[in-house]
């Protein structure tokens, strides 16, 4: 499996899922929506922890530099 995201792409998407985690456990989204945004963001940290999100694959686009890419595929 070959990397596909970038350094900045990787950080933003903990970021975001940080803040939806501080969001949900204050109660500022709650129920059904702080769920399924929990859900996403637990992708976000499992894509940006592996350097792979298969959804670029599927698009066919990569935020990763090209050396980055190539170095563990």
């Amino acid at each position: 499996m070959k990397k596909n995201m970038g350094t900045v792409d990787r950080v933003v998407r903990i970021v975001l899922a940080a803040l939806v985690a501080v969001l949900y456990f204050s109660n500022v989204i709650p129920g059904t929506l702080g769920i399924v945004l929990m859900v996403l963001a637990g992708v976000f940290v499992l894509t940006s922890l592996v350097g792979y999100c298969p959804i670029y694959h599927l698009v066919g686009c990569s935020s990763c530099p090209l050396g980055e890419s190539k170095a563990k595929g």
